[in-house]
């Protein structure tokens, strides 16, 4: 079942979907000024939509307590102007539990996490995700990653659930990502299920969702080079294939080889990223770690190299017919 307007605000074509860090302070306590600071420069910059602690944001590592608190400032600072959505995982009581608190903060809806450690079969998590999805009124995305991994029919099952909306994919299987689609559709046509790109830096394999119909994709180099990532995006959406792959070329995949060096960079390179670009977030929690001095050193010159890009970009642009003709009446 979708949710038709929480469908309709995150699928306009407005920007990429931003998946903000939290920041911490230097007592490793919540710095809720930075934080607020990243939500609203990111909705300013042209977000889509906000994706409140969840993976990049170290869910993992917050208290419901400090959960509640970030995605009440994030709904704060967004104003409405685009829809937030929170993370909810672990068991299906704590799940529930980060649902409820999500609502109260005025979350828009909820990304579902893998549950915790166990690996399930189908039919337990069908009916964890139900009883979460019951728990609230809020639509839910369940992130398809790790420990929870789904059959086609499993997927069928869940898009029939009252206030389950979308599937967003972060095992990375083309093959699955394709039958599951074409079974959804299959058994709910005309159906408006949701369908995202959410593996770690998703630029760099969404030319390949996008030939599956998925349109939507997650991106954590908009934390810290938004001007990158929306022009990635815009050539995406205009069919900019000769940009796309300059940028991937020149940026996704050095950053992305650079991501794979260290265990948790994912998280960790992204917020130094972050603090790269002049707004200080903090460090990672524990169990993550901060990236060595000399990645951070790579990460400088690649994200300056990706700003080179859009700077040669912008001088190779055509003139525009109507200033040829300016020009050349100037010339009569």
């Amino acid at each position: 079942m979708t949710s038709a307007p929480l469908a309709e605000r995150i699928t306009a074509p407005s920007g990429p979907l931003f998946f903000p860090v939290t920041a911490f302070g230097p007592d490793g306590g919540l710095d809720l000024d930075a934080y607020r600071t990243h939500v609203r420069q990111g909705v300013e910059a042209g977000a889509a939509a906000v994706f409140a602690c969840c993976g990049t944001g170290e869910f993992h590592a917050l208290t419901p307590e400090e959960f509640e608190v970030c995605v009440r400032a994030a709904v704060e600072e967004t104003a409405g102007r685009v829809p937030v959505v929170a993370g909810a995982g672990y068991g299906t009581a704590l799940a529930v539990r980060h649902a409820r608190l999500a609502e109260a903060a005025g979350a828009d809806g909820l990304l579902a996490m893998p549950p915790y450690l166990v690996v399930a079969g189908q039919e337990g998590l069908v009916r964890h995700y139900r009883e979460l999805a019951a728990a609230t009124s809020l639509p839910v995305i369940v992130y398809q990653r790790d420990n929870a991994v789904f059959t086609p029919q499993s997927v069928v099952e869940l898009a029939r659930t009252d206030g389950i909306v979308g599937l967003k994919d972060g095992l990375g299987d083309l093959d699955l990502v394709q039958r599951i689609i074409s079974a959804v559709r299959t058994a709910l046509p005309g159906g408006d299920f949701l369908y995202f790109n959410g593996l770690p830096t998703a630029e760099q394999t969404q030319l390949a969702y996008r030939a599956l119909g998925v349109t939507l994709y997650s991106s954590a180099a908009f934390c810290f080079a938004p001007e990158i990532a929306l022009a990635f995006h815009r050539a995406l959406r205009t069919g900019d294939d000769a940009l796309a792959h300059r940028l991937l070329d020149g940026f996704y995949r050095p950053f992305v080889e650079l991501r794979a060096q260290g265990r948790g960079y994912a998280v960790a390179l992204v917020k130094a990223g972050v603090r790269l670009r002049g707004l200080d977030v903090g460090e990672v929690r524990t169990p993550l770690q901060e990236p060595a001095e000399d990645h951070v050193k790579q990460l400088a010159r690649i994200i300056e190299r990706g700003y080179a890009l859009l700077d040669a970009e912008a001088e190779a642009e055509p003139v525009a017919e109507s200033d040829v003709e300016s020009v050349a009446g100037e010339g009569k």
